[in-house]
């Protein structure tokens, strides 16, 4: 049997009806920006999250960099920011006219420490970005106790609670993706910023609309950013439906270690006290590469995500000369994801296990 990598469409099939329907409204309505679904859905995904605003915008690259422009965040200021990541978490940095300072990752849970973040701190770090790899939280109450403000890369990690608190609600501002493949995603680009912080809230509103309050007077250099109301209106279907399909892709994780895959790989580490809602599956092997081969080459779908991790990136080198990271570098070379979905069944991954066991016995 083929197992895919991702199944965007199986788990939103009974949706489709409600969804034709919310889109007909819209179109009915014929208002597209920044109307009564994009005032919706902020105010639900707020209540989901439980924080008091939530401002969408165009992705989540730019949900980054105008939140950190919101924190105060310009030139002559560093952020501190994982290289085991994707690119976007450091790409959206040199925008605001700062500069990505690179740190080490926890070779367990894959993110961030107080004690990889400290060594990294200067007297020019403005902020600090933590990213829930893999939809696993980073530890951001001990990062907030570094005293620099942090901003909470929570792309991957909808659904995904820490001490009982939902992922995007830990740190002084969050940011999502809705890209089709995340645990929340819609169907093209879409992004938002999540703060109980009024005045941020205020300020992120205000540069995702090209630095105006009311389309008049232009206070600020912002952003053309904005979710639009389609998108918007899609993820009010979806949202409600996140909790389960977030215990789904945990009962994934539980279907691969009761089929032994932890007797052929290492299997991901949640941090303590987090419940994450797996938007990866990421293990990790020595012979990761000819694994992922092996894999695809079974049906199975394998692939590596950050075998080049961001401070030997060619386009991140004027802030990375020096660096070393050496347990990125590490995971880097070993990680693998393989297939999760919020419907993977034990039947799935008893498949998966055997071709990974065939691929290493050969």
């Amino acid at each position: 049997m083929a197992v895919p990598l991702f199944d965007t469409t199986t788990p939103i099939a009974p949706l489709r009806p409600l969804i034709d329907a919310r889109v007909a409204e819209v179109l009915d309505a014929a208002i597209y920006i920044l109307g009564p679904q994009v005032d919706a859905f902020e105010r639900e995904f707020a209540d989901y999250l439980g924080v008091r605003h939530v401002v969408s915008v165009a992705n989540g690259t730019d949900a980054i960099t105008i939140a950190l422009q919101a924190l105060g965040v310009g030139p002559g200021d560093e952020v501190v920011v994982p290289s085991f990541t994707f690119y976007a978490s450091a790409e959206a940095i040199p925008p605001t006219g700062a500069a990505p300072v690179f740190c080490d990752v926890d070779p367990d849970t894959c993110n961030v420490t107080a004690e990889t973040v400290a060594a990294a701190l200067t007297p020019r770090t403005r902020a600090v970005i933590a990213v829930d790899l893999f939809g696993n939280p980073a530890p951001i109450p001990a990062l907030r106790a570094l005293g620099v403000p942090v901003l909470e890369d929570a792309a991957q990690a909808a659904g995904s609670t820490l001490d009982g608190r939902r992922a995007g609600a830990l740190g002084d501002l969050a940011s999502f993706s809705f890209f089709p493949s995340k645990n929340l995603g819609c169907f093209g680009d879409g992004g938002a910023i999540a703060t109980d912080d009024d005045a941020l809230a205020e300020t992120a509103r205000v540069l995702r609309f090209h630095g105006s309050r009311d389309k008049v007077s232009y206070e600020r250099i912002g952003w053309n950013s904005r979710l639009d109301e389609l998108q918007a209106a899609i993820l009010r279907v979806l949202l409600p439906h996140l909790d389960t399909w977030s215990e789904g892709r945990r009962a994934g994780a539980r279907h691969y270690a009761d089929a032994g895959l932890g007797e052929l790989v290492r299997l991901p580490t949640a941090a303590a006290g987090a419940e994450p809602a797996w938007h990866l599956h990421v293990v990790h092997h020595d012979e990761a590469d000819r694994l992922a081969a092996a894999l695809t080459a079974a049906g199975v779908g394998a692939r590596g995500y950050y075998r080049t991790p961001l401070h030997r990136q060619a386009a991140l080198a004027p802030w990375s000369a020096g660096v070393e990271l050496p347990v990125t570098d590490e995971l880097a070379r070993t990680h693998l994801a393989l297939p999760i979905n919020p419907l993977l069944a034990r039947e799935q991954a008893d498949e998966v296990v055997a071709a990974v066991r065939a691929a290493l016995a050969a």
